[in-house]
């Protein structure tokens, strides 16, 4: 016997190699066999081949689900376009406000785990449809709420959830199964481009239907109408692709779904996973964080410079400020997703580990950026603009290369599972508490001091500082998932090639050695 073969009986298996099928050729490392590669990425003709639909309507496709991602976190954003209004109709106060935004992440990120769980066995389209129409319509019964039924709103705001939830836990699992390599990263930048314009839109939207009409109301009903246009879109234009057919070798044995306890297992022992998840929850708590207070933030900046009238109790509260911030937002979604796919997809060449380091330069780099903007909000409202600017475009960096992450280092038989787990995460630690922790620092603070609009801008600018600390914290996840993106993408196109199993709870499986490398077999063979 070998030196190598003396390892002890029971010695504990190489992570990598765990669940690998003995004799199979082309596994990394084994003597004799070459080096796993990546499949050849299919072209036009191969993907149209596999998927049964045409470059141009998987183009079209991702057109319409571009669409309806934009017209989700445009409904999402219209409030905060309109929050110093909807704070004096009901008359309420900062943490009040916060609680409306708090309450529909949190309703999105208790339904995100069953449509995640539904959207792994069921036809996606269906569940999109069903879920699109009944926040249409929730949504536009929210414009009609009278003002001393303010437990309602939450409530209608809450349900608006449901829509979301069948749609963010979907939607990228059809882009990953009719696109692969780079242009899977192009369509993901393009429909991530929809999250920031959308928002933008959003606040644009909400304070200008709300000029013209000259009643806040009127900007809940905007999006209901679009919403009708995108269930249709989606019942006429898309159909559902196979399941991981594009990822796999065409003698490869097809993907089958394994039982929810199994994928969260699996999910759990992914820390590229998990790690990225939390570096994407402080992306969620920042961005939630500076959608609903930036606002109402840069308006009291303006109060106490002198350049705006304070907005008293029954009057409009007239701003250009949701309008400019909502142009902001729009302009460094673009730049951000587009400077970080491209950024990243240079660095990849030489650097496997390039998507989650460009990830952490994003959120180390838009920190002191948003910490600038604060400080300086009291002494120049057009500093605080250009800080703004700086840390919103590096923050948006992340936004399509946390979802490429996810892609290749889940198989797509869980993929809907673990983005919907990506979301409770990220919305549980994120944007669900942010907007309403935001709120209520800011209302303990005020009381502390002698009420005047200088304490109200103050109260709001320092709790807003927290955001800057969270982004910190959020890069360092990230630098963390560095170290493990390597061989958690390798495992994944293991097994989606059919050549790496995985050991469920049950298994009887030990480890031995083999050809100089140790291996589980069942233990019915060693006794045998």
């Amino acid at each position: 016997m070998s030196g190598s073969d003396t390892a002890p009986f029971l010695s504990q298996a190489d992570d990598t190699d765990d669940g690998l099928l003995p004799g199979t050729p082309g596994l990394p490392g084994a003597p004799g066999n070459p080096k796993s590669e990546d499949p050849e990425v299919p072209d036009r003709e191969g993907l149209q081949r596999i998927t049964g639909l045409s470059s141009g309507r998987s183009a079209l496709i991702v057109a319409v689900l571009c669409y309806i991602n934009l017209l989700n976190y445009m409904d999402r954003f219209t409030v905060a376009g309109v929050l110093p209004d909807i704070e004096q109709f009901f008359n309420i106060g900062d943490s009040s406000s916060g609680l409306i935004q708090t309450v529909f992440i949190s309703s999105y990120m208790v339904l995100a785990p069953v449509f995640g769980y539904l959207g792994d066995r069921y036809n996606r389209k269906y569940l999109m449809c069903g879920g699109i129409a009944f926040w249409s319509l929730v949504t536009l019964g929210s414009s009609f709420i009278p003002r001393e039924r303010f437990w309602l709103l939450l409530l209608t705001r809450g349900l608006v959830g449901v829509g979301e939830a069948s749609y963010s836990t979907i939607a990228p699992t059809l882009i990953a199964d009719l696109f692969v390599a780079d242009q899977r990263s192009r369509m993901l930048s393009v429909f991530y481009f929809a999250i920031p314009v959308g928002s933008g839109l959003g606040y644009i939207a909400g304070s200008k239907v709300k000029d013209v009409a000259g009643d806040w109301h009127w900007a809940l009903r905007v999006t209901p109408g679009l919403g009708v246009v995108a269930v249709l879109l989606l019942f006429l234009v898309v159909r559902e692709p196979p399941r991981g057919a594009v990822e796999r070798h065409l003698d490869s044995p097809p993907l089958n779904p394994t039982s929810w306890w199994a994928d969260l297992r699996a999910l759990a022992r992914n820390p590229s996973f998990i790690l990225s998840s939390l570096g994407f929850t402080a992306v969620a708590f920042v961005t939630g964080s500076l959608a609903l207070w930036a606002p109402a933030f840069l308006l009291r900046s303006r109060v106490v410079l002198g350049e705006t009238p304070p907005c008293l109790p029954g009057d409009s509260c007239s701003s250009s400020d949701s309008l400019i911030f909502g142009l902001i937002t729009c302009l460094t979604g673009v730049l951000g997703v587009g400077l970080g796919v491209e950024v990243s997809r240079r660095l990849r060449r030489s650097n496997p580990r390039a998507d989650p380091l460009v990830c952490a330069a994003g959120l180390l780099g838009s920190a002191p950026f948003l910490f600038l903007s604060l400080a300086c909000a009291r002494g120049s409202i057009v500093a605080t603009y250009i800080f703004i600017f700086v840390g919103e475009t590096l923050l948006s960096m992340n936004w399509a290369i946390v979802a490429d992450i996810l892609l290749y280092v889940v198989i797509p038989t869980r993929r809907s599972t673990a983005e919907a787990f990506q979301i409770v995460l990220s919305h549980l630690l994120g944007d669900a508490g942010s907007p309403y922790l935001i709120g209520l620092i800011s209302d303990r603070l005020r009381r502390r001091w002698p009420p005047s609009f200088l304490s109200e801008f103050r109260a709001l600018q320092f709790s807003l500082m927290l955001c800057a600390f969270v982004g910190a914290l959020g890069g360092a996840a990230f630098l963390g998932t560095a170290i493990f993106i390597e061989g958690d993408r390798q495992r994944a196109h293991l097994h989606v090639q059919g050549l790496l199993r995985e050991a469920g709870p049950t298994d009887d499986r030990i480890v031995v050695p083999q050809r100089g490398r140790s291996t589980r077999v069942p233990v019915s063979s060693v006794l045998i």
